[in-house]
C-alpha cells in the first residue's frame, strides 16, 4: 500500500512537470519573438510553480530514500526493485524541477537582455538625433542673440550659413551611417 500510495504521488508529478515543460517551450518561444510584460509574469508565475514543486518534492525524496534503505525489513524482497525505481523515478523529477528551474532563470537573463537591448537601440538613435541636431542649435543660438552680427552686411551671408548648417548636419548624418551607428 505505501508502495503504491507513493507511486502513485510520483507519477502525478511526472505529468505536473510535463504541462509544465510544454509552458516552458510556449513561453520561450513567445519570449524570443517578442518579449512583453506578459511573458515576464508567465516566467515569473512558472518560476515560482518550480519552487513549490521543489518544496513539494524534496519529502518525498527523503521518504523514498527512507523507503529504500529500511526496505528489507519492512517490505518482501519481490518489492525491493520497485521502490529503487520509486527513488530513481523521485530523483528524476527532482533534477527535472532542478534543470526547469536554470531553464527558467535564463528565460528571465534573455529577458532582461532583450529590454537592455531595445532600450540602448533608442538611446543610440536619440544620442545620433542630437548629435546631428547640434550644429543646427549652435547657429542658432548665434544668430538669436540681440546683437548686430557682421556677417549680416552681406546680403548672401544668411544662405551661406544655412548652407554651411545643413552640410555639416548631412556630413555627420553620412559618418554615422559609415560607421553604422544608424
Amino acid at each position: 500500500l505505501a508502495y503504491s500510495l507513493m507511486d502513485l504521488i510520483v507519477d502525478n508529478y511526472f505529468v505536473l512537470l510535463n504541462k509544465i515543460s510544454e509552458s516552458i517551450e510556449d513561453s520561450q518561444e513567445k519570449l524570443i519573438l517578442d518579449p512583453t510584460e506578459d511573458t515576464l509574469r508567465v516566467i515569473y508565475n512558472l518560476k515560482r510553480s518550480m519552487a513549490e514543486m521543489r518544496r513539494y518534492t524534496w519529502p518525498v525524496r527523503e521518504i523514498a530514500l527512507r523507503l529504500e534503505r529500511e526496505a528489507p525489513q519492512m517490505f518482501k524482497k519481490g518489492t525491493l526493485p520497485y521502490l529503487r525505481d520509486l527513488y530513481d523515478h523521485v530523483i528524476q523529477i527532482t533534477d527535472h524541477i532542478e534543470i526547469y528551474r536554470e531553464w527558467l532563470g535564463s528565460m528571465l537573463d534573455i529577458y532582461l537582455s532583450s529590454v537592455t537591448n531595445r532600450l540602448n537601440e533608442v538611446i543610440k538613435v536619440l544620442t545620433v538625433i542630437s548629435t546631428i541636431a547640434i550644429p543646427a542649435t549652435v547657429v542658432g543660438s548665434w544668430y538669436g542673440m540681440n546683437l548686430k552680427i557682421p556677417e549680416f552686411a552681406s546680403e548672401f551671408s544668411y544662405p551661406i550659413v544655412i548652407i554651411i548648417t545643413v552640410t555639416l548636419m548631412a556630413l555627420m548624418l553620412t559618418f554615422f551611417r559609415r560607421k553604422r551607428w544608424i
